[in-house]
């Protein structure tokens, strides 16, 4: 009887295990790492244009090329020419790189990788604002070059969002894939400083169809998704273009910007790696990858919901 009771014990100990194993999407160790590598002193608050800036796309290029990327003409890094209020930055970087699906048809996901740099002797190091963003881009790409995805996913880490959502603006006017092929952009800014385990999921208002898609995602043990902040009668709190998402949108490419609500860090010296909420960020990672996971389950048509609003 005793090893009767032994073997049951320990064969429910191995299934709630693998049962973990499963839900366990991403490396909370490694996410931590990249975004505290991308917003340490060193990179100097990312600025386009800057040596911090470059230091950062380097980092990004080398876990690009580490998870195993394909790369678009033999390159991760696309260049544009960035112009904003007096600053001039003639090579800005844009890092793309893609996995591929069972079929053309693509899924863009999105970080912007630049930040907003020094201001008076401060280094504004934008833990949150955006290295949480790519930090989850990288985790999503990590996970998906093992579990093969539906859609062609494509990984995109932008410069330039802080001047004006320039490196988007760029990507979508070279675009290294057809525009009618990009069934969506899942955009990620700003995602790992909450006290109240919420991740919103912005889009839904213009994209409808893709409402019951986000209502399928099952909350994480510490964050959960919540849709909004997409009403234009919401004014500052409407975030359809707040970020790079809104280049898609302004094409008629459906979106879901994945983010907090603004917290007092946002665009603050005090934006560092230190202030991260280290149990709330790996599940709200986690939460983007389980969105795009079962949009590869559902392959619903994308393309056809069509936005109820325009730009």
């Amino acid at each position: 009887m005793k090893r009767h009771l032994t073997f049951v014990f320990l064969l429910i100990c191995t299934l709630q295990l693998s049962a973990l194993a499963q839900k366990r999407v991403l490396d909370p160790q490694v996410l931590l790492r990249d975004v505290q590598i991308l917003s340490a002193d060193s990179m100097a608050g990312r600025l386009s244009g800057t040596e911090g800036n470059r230091m950062a796309q380097e980092y990004i290029e080398k876990r690009f090329s580490e998870i195993g990327l394909q790369t678009y003409n033999n390159s991760y890094r696309h260049t544009f020419r960035l112009e904003s209020r007096g600053l001039v930055v003639e090579e800005a970087v844009n890092l793309t790189g893609f996995i591929p699906g069972k079929t053309d048809k693509a899924l863009v996901l999105t970080a912007h990788y630049d930040h907003v740099g020094e201001r008076k002797g401060e280094i504004y190091n934008g833990a949150d604002d955006n290295a949480s963003g790519v930090g989850a881009l990288l985790a999503a790409a990590a996970y998906f070059k093992k579990n093969k995805p539906y859609y062609t996913l494509v990984f995109a880490a932008l410069d330039g969002e802080e001047l004006g959502l320039q490196g988007a603006n760029a990507f979508l006017e070279n675009s290294p894939i057809a525009l009618d092929l990009i069934q969506l952009n899942v955009n990620m800014d700003m995602l790992s400083l909450n006290d109240k385990g919420e991740l919103y999921a912005s889009g839904s208002y213009h994209y409808p169809a893709l409402l019951p898609l986000l209502q399928q995602v099952k909350p994480r043990p510490q964050a959960r998704v919540l849709t909004g902040h997409d009403r234009p009668e919401q004014g500052k709190n409407d975030w359809t273009r707040q970020s790079d998402h809104y280049q898609f949108h302004k094409r008629q490419i459906p979106f879901i910007y994945f983010g907090v609500e603004d917290h007092p860090h946002y665009h603050k010296p005090t934006d560092v790696y230190e202030n991260i909420n280290p149990t709330f960020y790996p599940d709200a990672a986690a939460l983007v990858i389980d969105f795009v996971q079962l949009l590869n389950k559902k392959r619903p048509s994308l393309r056809a919901t069509g936005s109820t609003t325009g730009s």
